[in-house]
Protein backbone atom coordinates (compact mmCIF):
# COMPACT_ATOMS: atom_id res chain seq x y z
CA UNK A 1 0.00 0.00 0.00
CA UNK A 2 2.94 2.39 0.82
CA UNK A 3 4.53 1.43 -2.56
CA UNK A 4 1.45 2.62 -4.35
CA UNK A 5 1.53 5.87 -2.39
CA UNK A 6 4.95 6.71 -2.52
CA UNK A 7 4.43 5.96 -6.50
CA UNK A 8 1.19 8.55 -6.43
CA UNK A 9 3.19 10.95 -5.02
CA UNK A 10 6.37 10.63 -6.81
CA UNK A 11 4.23 10.92 -10.60
CA UNK A 12 2.22 13.80 -9.09
CA UNK A 13 5.37 15.90 -8.43
CA UNK A 14 6.82 14.67 -11.66
CA UNK A 15 3.83 15.62 -12.98
CA UNK A 16 3.82 19.06 -11.44
CA UNK A 17 7.56 20.08 -12.63
CA UNK A 18 6.93 18.90 -16.02
CA UNK A 19 4.31 21.17 -16.13
CA UNK A 20 6.13 24.21 -14.76
CA UNK A 21 8.76 23.39 -17.54
CA UNK A 22 6.35 23.79 -20.55
CA UNK A 23 4.59 26.42 -19.41
CA UNK A 24 7.99 28.32 -18.82
CA UNK A 25 8.65 27.16 -22.63
CA UNK A 26 4.96 28.14 -24.31
CA UNK A 27 5.33 32.01 -22.42
CA UNK A 28 8.99 31.93 -23.96
CA UNK A 29 7.41 30.96 -27.21
CA UNK A 30 4.42 33.01 -26.95
CA UNK A 31 2.16 30.07 -27.38
CA UNK A 32 -1.14 29.25 -24.99
CA UNK A 33 -0.16 28.86 -21.82
CA UNK A 34 -1.54 27.09 -18.79
CA UNK A 35 -3.54 28.31 -16.27
CA UNK A 36 -2.52 29.53 -12.91
CA UNK A 37 -5.48 27.52 -11.53
CA UNK A 38 -4.66 24.43 -12.77
CA UNK A 39 -1.15 25.01 -11.76
CA UNK A 40 -2.32 25.18 -8.33
CA UNK A 41 -4.79 22.91 -8.57
CA UNK A 42 -1.40 19.74 -9.67
CA UNK A 43 0.05 21.27 -6.64
CA UNK A 44 -2.85 21.27 -4.16
CA UNK A 45 -4.02 17.73 -4.82
CA UNK A 46 -0.32 16.55 -4.15
CA UNK A 47 2.32 18.26 -6.64
CA UNK A 48 3.23 20.90 -4.19
CA UNK A 49 7.21 19.95 -3.75
CA UNK A 50 7.47 19.20 -7.89
CA UNK A 51 5.92 22.81 -8.50
CA UNK A 52 8.34 24.42 -6.52
CA UNK A 53 11.10 22.94 -7.39
CA UNK A 54 10.46 23.61 -11.23
CA UNK A 55 9.62 27.31 -10.51
CA UNK A 56 12.66 27.02 -9.08
CA UNK A 57 14.50 24.93 -11.81
CA UNK A 58 12.73 27.03 -14.87
CA UNK A 59 12.97 30.43 -13.08
CA UNK A 60 9.28 30.87 -13.96
CA UNK A 61 6.48 32.18 -11.59
CA UNK A 62 8.94 33.53 -9.11
CA UNK A 63 8.30 36.98 -9.49
CA UNK A 64 4.37 36.54 -8.72
CA UNK A 65 4.15 36.60 -4.59
CA UNK A 66 1.69 34.13 -4.55
CA UNK A 67 3.71 31.74 -6.25
CA UNK A 68 7.07 32.69 -4.79
CA UNK A 69 5.54 32.30 -1.11
CA UNK A 70 2.36 30.54 -1.35
CA UNK A 71 4.00 27.49 -3.03
CA UNK A 72 6.94 26.77 -0.94
CA UNK A 73 4.39 26.96 1.62
CA UNK A 74 1.97 24.36 0.42
CA UNK A 75 5.25 22.27 -0.20
CA UNK A 76 6.25 22.33 3.68
CA UNK A 77 2.11 21.33 4.48
CA UNK A 78 2.14 18.50 2.16
CA UNK A 79 5.62 17.05 2.91
CA UNK A 80 3.88 17.37 6.87
CA UNK A 81 1.12 15.19 5.65
CA UNK A 82 2.61 12.98 3.63
CA UNK A 83 4.95 11.83 6.76
CA UNK A 84 2.34 11.39 9.05
CA UNK A 85 0.44 9.45 6.79
CA UNK A 86 3.41 7.32 6.37
CA UNK A 87 4.21 6.83 9.77
CA UNK A 88 0.40 6.52 9.93
CA UNK A 89 -0.09 3.52 7.82
CA UNK A 90 3.37 2.25 7.02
Amino acid sequence: MEKIFAGLIFVMNLGAFLTMGLDKRRARHNQYRIREKTLWYIAFFGGAVGATTGMKYFRHKTKHSQFAYGMPILAVIEIGIFAYLFTLFG
